[in-house]
């Protein structure tokens, strides 16, 4: 089902997303800057692109071959249940048979994707598995989505993917002004749709071979303005507070979204900038995008600073070894152990080399099944 068409600059973003979330992680947010939360949303807005993409060329072909699309239903779900479902189920009941907390506790939301329902519903964490609620947020918005490309005439879904965005900001506004807790409006898949709807806008206007939208999207200007754009509501909302505000919870996710939108859309028609071209389809920037899910998967268990307070949680959790991994590290090199940086670089060679042994063990070979159900 997914076009034979592969848009090799879009690993590239991947590797930029998956890297601004391991920083912001791995230094505790030391940054001050949430760069995770727009490495995410890139994530977001790249899911909206490929998967619209993937469902609107089944659905022409469909449409082309008179058929119904049941078919091209079970073919979208069977395939991304073969990339998806096996390496997060194996995280798992991996998880659960070492009891690492709090998967035992907190079990029936993990095997039915929705901890970011039990945060939002609950407004607390859920310590070493928190950063799994943006998974199930994706998971959800792949459940119901297929059915709307699929049976929404085609010249209406742009209304929709439209809808989704005023739907997004118009939710978290009103979380806000209700006084929930920021973790509600943040992890919420309905309170996501104006990444997905952005992403999806633009898979329906490189489908439709709209050349204006192609002048738009690629305009650099335009891509340079998204950017300030972004920052300059990061710094606005600095000044109302360095914590959670209504710039934050209401309009940032909007902002990255937009610059999210023009930066994987000159990546999806191509870089032509020397400089960007040569980044992003730079051998280990196309890899590091190839094996992101999991990276993703396996860095907050590796290493999550919030836990290390000498807790019962930390002392059961990957943390605490990864912590004493490295500490044997400083001890042979103590110059380097207040060094964040040279933190973040060990960890993430680490997990670099758990997500390849991943991939090429594990998540390529049961990967390859998808062939068996066409595109």
């Amino acid at each position: 089902m997914e076009n034979s068409n592969y848009l090799k600059q879009l690993d590239g973003i991947r590797f930029i997303a998956i890297t601004l979330v391991l920083i912001d992680h791995w230094s505790d947010y030391l940054l001050q800057f949430p760069i995770s939360y727009l490495g995410v949303c890139m994530f977001f807005v790249l899911s909206g692109f490929l998967i619209t993409r993937i469902l609107l060329n089944a659905k022409e072909k469909d449409e082309t071959n008179g058929k119904g699309h049941g078919k091209s239903l079970k073919r979208f779900f069977i395939r991304r249940t073969i990339r998806i479902f096996p390496l997060y189920y194996l995280v798992i009941f991996t998880l659960y048979i070492f009891n690492v907390p709090p998967v035992r506790e907190k079990l029936i939301w993990c095997l039915t994707y929705s901890t970011n329902i039990y945060i939002a519903f609950y407004q607390t964490w859920l310590g070493s598995i928190d950063y799994l609620w943006s998974l199930a947020v994706e998971e959800q918005f792949y459940i119901f989505f297929p059915f709307v490309v699929f049976y929404v005439p085609t010249h209406h879904l742009l209304k929709v993917l439209y809808g989704f965005i005023y739907l997004s900001v118009g939710l978290r506004l009103y979380f806000f002004m209700m006084g929930y807790s920021w973790m509600t409006p943040y992890v919420s898949m309905p309170t996501c749709l104006d990444a997905f709807g952005m992403g999806g806008l633009l898979a329906y206007f490189y489908w439709s071979k709209n050349h204006a939208v192609k002048e738009f999207i690629t305009n650099k200007i335009l891509l340079v303005t998204s950017f300030v754009l972004y920052v300059g509501i990061v710094l606005l909302s600095k000044q109302l507070s360095n914590g959670q505000n209504v710039i934050t919870i209401v309009f940032l996710r909007g902002f990255e979204s937009l610059f999210s939108l023009f930066l994987v859309g000159n990546a999806a028609y191509g870089f032509k900038n020397i400089i960007w071209r040569k980044f992003l389809e730079n051998p280990v920037s196309v890899y590091l995008g190839r094996i992101s899910y999991g990276i993703y998967i396996f860095h907050y268990l590796l290493y999550k600073p919030a836990l290390m307070d000498g807790s019962d949680e930390y002392k059961r959790s990957i943390t605490f070894y990864t912590s004493k991994f490295l500490n044997k590290i400083y001890q042979f090199a103590p110059g380097i152990s207040d060094s964040v940086s040279i933190r973040i670089l060990i960890l993430y060679i680490i997990v670099v080399i758990i997500a390849t042994f991943s991939w090429y063990l594990f998540e390529k070979p049961i990967n390859n099944l998808k062939e068996r159900f066409g595109h």
